[in-house]
């Protein structure tokens, strides 16, 4: 029963949610537990369900969680009876000081995005508010909910895009773009791997000179969610410690980014099919690699869904053969 206090768990089933985020919720925000019985855990009772179900709804439609939070602790009764009215009531009291839930479309003024899902909405607010707590707890529950793969797509990879495209972002943006990078590249890599005695045969590197090693770690991520492990070698690696990785690790597969046209210099796909140890599959990830005439044997994939199907059958298929 409500009334006498629900554990974590229950509420967490109630509510549709991981206890994680209950836990999360608590933690950054102050959505605990209030009852507490002596020797026991603290409970949450009636009005804590209904703050969390409020934190839920309006999270789900795009308000950061930390605006979410703020007024879910402060609504007024009716909406702690009815949580389906908090968009309204909290839109029609924002003249009163509460917070407001709903930001303009197009995930705030400055970022664009087109037609994107709230989350991506709501990260790109936290993004411009350098909301580093904010943007943790949207991509920790979009992952936890849809995927490594559909939250680099649909969340993550939108306002990174968007933030490219804003004018002037190289002067007036760096630091949003940085924040909201380091950030992804957090959750990213909380993502749990493989046990350490699980093969490797898969190998990721950027490109040399390249610094943009976000994607890269989507894939590494995206494949550790579904229990495959890779080797990843990060930004601007040099062709010849490439090709000696290779060598010493005999991967099935490599994955070689390339951002921009400058760092797509189609000479480190021929060392990689020429050197020691040839890879069964070569795989060059990136938009940098659209102009450029790729050697016959070096396969291009357009996403990140694709480029995990490809290496995951190669590694197979060279496990199978050994």
């Amino acid at each position: 029963m409500v009334d006498d206090g629900l554990s974590a768990g229950a509420v967490a089933k109630r509510l549709g949610i991981a206890v994680t985020t209950l836990r999360t919720w608590h933690q950054r925000y102050g959505l605990g537990p209030s009852r507490h019985v002596p020797g026991r855990h603290r409970r949450y009772t009636t009005d804590d369900l209904a703050r969390l179900a409020i934190m839920q709804r309006l999270t789900a439609e795009g308000v950061t969680p930390a605006q979410a939070a703020r007024w879910a602790r402060v609504a007024p009764e009716e909406v702690l009876h009815d949580p389906a009215k908090a968009s309204t009531v909290a839109q029609s009291s924002s003249r009163r000081g509460a917070p407001t839930p709903r930001a303009r479309a197009g995930g705030g003024s400055t970022i664009p995005l087109g037609r994107v899902g709230p989350a991506a909405r709501g990260l790109a607010r936290a993004a411009m508010s350098l909301d580093s707590g904010s943007m943790r707890s949207i991509l920790e529950q979009a992952i936890q909910a849809d995927g490594v793969v559909s939250t680099w797509d649909n969340v993550m990879r939108p306002v990174l895009i968007g933030i490219g495209k804003r004018p002037g972002v190289t002067r007036h943006l760096v630091d949003v773009e940085h924040l909201l990078s380091g950030t992804t590249s957090e959750v990213l890599g909380a993502v749990p791997r493989p046990a350490s005695t699980t093969p490797v045969r898969i190998l990721l590197a950027c490109a040399d000179e390249e610094q943009h090693s976000l994607p890269l770690e989507a894939l590494a991520a995206a494949l550790a969610q579904v229990g495959v492990a890779c080797r990843m070698l990060g930004a601007r690696v040099p062709p010849a410690a490439l090709v000696d990785s290779v060598a010493r690790t005999g991967p099935a597969v490599v994955l070689l980014w390339s951002q921009a046209d400058e760092t797509a210099d189609v000479g480190q796909l021929h060392m990689l099919l020429t050197g020691s140890g040839r890879p069964l599959l070569v795989l060059a990830g990136g938009p940098g690699w659209g102009t450029t005439s790729l050697p016959a044997e070096v396969v291009a994939p357009v996403s990140l869904s694709e480029a995990m199907r490809l290496a995951m059958a190669a590694a197979h298929s060279s496990d199978a053969s050994s």
